[in-house]
């Protein structure tokens, strides 16, 4: 009983065709890579220039309120003592601003999670086909 070949291409042949639908695979998976790299890089900068932005007007606004506390307090305390608490107020506040800062930026992931989930699956899929 002769039987035959499902498909008529030879052996070689067929290796070519999986190294081509895999050398395209990976320029296609390398094009998704860039992409989302480059959609995260725009969130943080986007995010980055409203943190800029925003810290600056705080900053100045902070400026002014402390020189009038610092008025208000000198009636108190005397100027010196009045300046010397604003200031550690501030720097206070400054500290746990800081850190909440660093929290917030550390949960942010620029790894391309869904690139790297698809790269896994392809190399899943060629070992599956040169077997």
């Amino acid at each position: 009983m002769i039987v035959e070949p499902k498909d008529p291409r030879s052996v070689p042949d067929l290796i070519g065709d999986v190294l081509r639908e895999a050398n395209d695979l990976l320029r296609t998976e390398g094009k998704l890579i860039r992409a989302e790299i480059s959609d995260k890089f725009t969130q943080v900068q986007v995010g980055g220039g409203s943190l800029v932005a925003g810290a600056i007007c705080v900053l100045v606004a902070l400026v002014i309120l402390a020189q009038a506390l610092v008025i208000a307090l000198a009636h108190l305390v005397g100027p010196g003592w009045a300046a010397l608490l604003v200031a550690a107020l501030l720097a206070l506040v400054g500290a746990i601003l800081v850190s909440r800062g660093k929290k917030a930026l550390a949960t942010v992931s620029l790894v391309p999670d869904r690139a790297v989930e698809q790269l896994q699956k392809d190399g899943r899929l060629v070992k599956e086909q040169v077997r």
